[in-house]
């Protein structure tokens, strides 16, 4: 059978921590779906649309990694797309308290779904994209937090809005 993971989250914007989780996390999986999830708790930095544009852009080489958005409960969009695993990257201990308690709850809710954890990279652990988001957002230099080629990270730089709080 098949292993797909669901790699769930906003990408507001999408870092090199999440490109280095997923690189890593082909070796466990046949599959990854990179899953931009509506959360009503955050509102968008980016629009959807051009975070799925960005990330499929990282990824156009590699046939195993899937973009797609959803709007629906997280285990429900596994099970729609077949999906036995999440996939999800933790930088620190908090980190940690919190995806657990999400991975009990999404257990207990399908427990045919495991959830599965990678630790960031070190070079990597600082990195987040609230961070990242600040330092666009200020007109700061975000390219070394960014993944893909210098175009790519360009148009990112481009397509901040300048009108948010």
């Amino acid at each position: 059978m098949k292993k797909i993971a669901v790699f769930p989250g906003s990408f507001d914007p999408f870092t090199i921590g999440h490109e280095s989780v997923v690189k890593r996390a082909l070796t466990i999986f046949d599959e990854i779906i990179i899953a931009i999830g509506l959360n009503t708790n955050k509102k968008g930095f980016y629009p959807l649309e051009k975070r799925l544009g960005w990330i499929r852009d990282v990824f156009e080489d590699v046939p195993n990694v899937k973009v797609m958005d959803y709007t629906e409960l997280t285990v429900d969009f596994c099970k729609s797309v077949h999906a036995g695993f999440l996939l999800r990257g933790l930088r620190t201990a908090a980190d940690f308290e919190y995806e657990r308690a999400i991975a009990q709850v999404n257990k207990a809710m399908d427990s045919g779904i495991e959830s599965v954890f990678l630790l960031t990279a070190p070079d990597h652990t600082y990195v987040n994209s609230s961070i990242v988001r600040d330092i666009l957002r200020h007109g700061g230099d975000a390219r070394k937090f960014l993944p893909g080629s210098e175009e790519l990270k360009d148009r990112i730089i481009n397509d901040t809005p300048q009108d948010v709080d």
